[in-house]
């Protein structure tokens, strides 16, 4: 083997060893029975951070005026923590989207009815502030968080 080959695959990751290999994973959201791209396709992590962050800021700037009155960070970041729990609950478990996801253009759907229940959206939404769930992502690119609540972010 030459020894180019041996750290390209390194570098590029397990995914693209076994691709090399034959094997084949199809696209994100085939699994699931969704569209490669376009609308109801799986949402790209760009436009949920994105989204995330408009969210945050939003959350932020309701806690800094008229919770906390001034920055006094830890405090405030606490209650905007609190503001994005209530705030993604009531519109994901109602609407399907928060403010950022509309902007972005993302919806929050349940695999099964299509509509998000509010105590899936309610266990969605606390696995989310616990961060960790977040940040484990499955191939298809959902994370733990919708993984259990059975949930899917696709593009409106």
């Amino acid at each position: 083997m030459d020894n180019r080959q041996a750290i390209g695959s390194w570098l590029s990751g397990p995914r693209a060893a076994l691709e090399d290999a034959g094997a084949e994973f199809g696209y994100r959201g085939e699994q699931l029975g969704l569209p490669e791209d376009g609308p109801g396709s799986i949402a790209r992590p760009g436009r949920r951070f994105g989204a995330l962050a408009v969210d945050w800021g939003l959350c932020m700037l309701i806690a800094y005026g008229l919770i906390t009155e001034g920055y006094d960070g830890q405090s405030t970041g606490n209650w905007a923590l609190l503001v994005f729990l209530v705030l993604s609950a009531l519109t994901v478990g109602t609407l399907g989207f928060t403010p950022g996801k509309r902007l972005f253009g993302l919806r929050v759907v349940a695999l099964d009815t299509g509509r998000v229940q509010p105590l899936r959206a309610l266990v969605r939404t606390v696995l989310l502030c616990l961060a960790v769930p977040a940040l484990v992502w499955d191939r298809d690119g959902r994370g733990l968080h919708d993984r259990l609540a059975r949930t899917v972010e696709v593009r409106v």
